[in-house]
């Protein structure tokens, strides 16, 4: 059975012959342990690959988001990084107040360039193939305008608050109707929703205003017979059953925020749960059976022969090398 094969059938429930792998190296790690990485990949080669993308950010940006120091954006975002090898963030947003909203000039020149081998690379790999945009309204948003700012916009919902939303909507419904046409196994988007222990928000805001963007994404990505996939930090219990009303796939969540469990009693064989290990506490553990104890309880909770997971974590801040090797072979353990 190919990567790919095995990916679709977990997204389906049509038992995989074993459980699909994927990870996610940040370049703090990639930096730090390049030979154990190395090692990772050649012992757990990943199931689930990105589709070749080099869009020529250079000429559209300033900077690099992961060294120390000031990056600026395709859309005139400027972020300040502290520490080498992860994302900094935005401290004096573009739309302070909403007389600025003029200066909000989404990228829409840059949409489709470095494209050219996306198809290729499909062809030459057996991986699943996710694509290259990834839409994150929510945080686009808390970019351009600020986070403090833009919670106050939730509750007021003044109507430049809508036509901001809107700009963003569409500039992304646009980026993913371009991938969309290419051979692309699936296509992602984002937003981090959660708090250590509750939504950022209302259960009934978030339905109001943001819900239907992702439903957007879903709808438009189905249409092209590709699968949907979600990445959201935080807990996102209380939306769980949204993300499946809408068509999400397969969701990347920090389960170990949440009571697992109760996830896998509600929710079980509905959605493809795509990781993760808690990268919190347990990927920087010095105990191997914690990290043991931790794929396990994830399995009891969530595993279904017939699919339904992808073994994924995170390789970034704090993991140790020998946790990352030692997921993937209780996951191996456990499930064959």
């Amino acid at each position: 059975m190919t990567s790919r094969e095995r990916v679709k059938r977990a997204l389906t429930f049509n038992f995989p012959d074993r459980v699909p792998r994927d990870l996610w190296v940040l370049p703090i790690a990639s930096n730090q342990y390049k030979e154990e990485l190395d090692t990772i990949r050649k012992k757990f080669p990943p199931d689930i690959e990105r589709a070749e993308y080099n869009p020529p950010l250079e000429k559209y940006t300033k900077g690099d988001m992961y060294k120390v120091g000031t990056y600026i954006d395709e859309w005139g975002c400027i972020f300040e990084n502290i520490q080498e090898g992860v994302h900094g963030e935005v401290k004096k947003p573009l739309v302070e107040n909403w007389s600025d909203l003029e200066k909000v000039k989404p990228p829409y020149e840059l949409l489709g360039k470095g494209m050219e081998k996306v198809n290729e690379s499909c062809r030459r790999s057996d991986k699943f193939m996710l694509g290259g945009a990834c839409p994150r309204p929510f945080e686009r948003m808390q970019f351009l305008r600020g986070t403090s700012n833009l919670f106050m916009d939730i509750v007021d919902q003044p109507p430049e608050f809508f036509e901001l939303r809107k700009i963003v909507h569409e500039y992304y419904l646009k980026e993913l109707e371009i991938w969309a046409e290419t051979e692309v196994d699936a296509l992602m988007f984002m937003d981090d929703w959660g708090s250590q222990k509750s939504l950022l928000i209302a259960p009934e805001l978030w339905r109001k205003l943001f819900k239907p963007l992702y439903k957007d994404y879903c709808d438009l990505i189905h249409s092209a017979g590709k699968f949907a996939f979600m990445h959201s930090d935080g807990y996102i219990f209380d939306i769980y059953q949204d993300l499946i009303e809408i068509g999400v796939d397969a969701i990347n969540s920090q389960l170990f925020c949440m009571n697992i469990e109760e996830i896998g009693k509600h929710f079980k064989g509905k959605i493809t749960f795509w990781g993760e290990i808690d990268r919190q506490h347990v990927l920087p553990s010095t105990n191997p059976h914690k990290v043991k104890e931790a794929v396990r309880r994830v399995k009891e909770a969530l595993y279904d022969p017939r699919g339904g997971i992808i073994a994924q974590c995170e390789f970034g801040p704090g993991a140790r090398p020998e946790n990352i090797e030692c997921i993937f072979e209780e996951w191996e353990k456990c499930c064959t």
